[in-house]
């Protein structure tokens, strides 16, 4: 059976989309804890979200990284 390919272009918007997406919620979650510092402090869940930006940085890094990587391979 022939299946319909997906022009480049559109794989890449599809592929470079939820990235661009996961660096919104790094910036927000980030903005979350500057703005509310003093009462994430208080109620002791600054930790919850500093080990929540810990692990999203690097996960998003890594994945802009591969993703860079896959595009000037050609793969993307």
């Amino acid at each position: 059976m022939n299946q319909p390919k997906i022009s480049p272009a559109v794989l890449r918007l599809l592929v470079i989309f939820p990235n661009v997406i996961s660096y919104m919620l790094l910036v927000g979650v980030l903005i979350y804890i500057a703005t509310n510092f003093s009462e994430l402090k208080t109620a002791e869940a600054l930790n919850f979200w500093i080990i929540l930006v810990a692990l999203l940085g690097p996960m998003t890094i890594f994945t802009t990284y591969s993703i860079a990587k896959r595009i000037r391979t050609g793969i993307l």
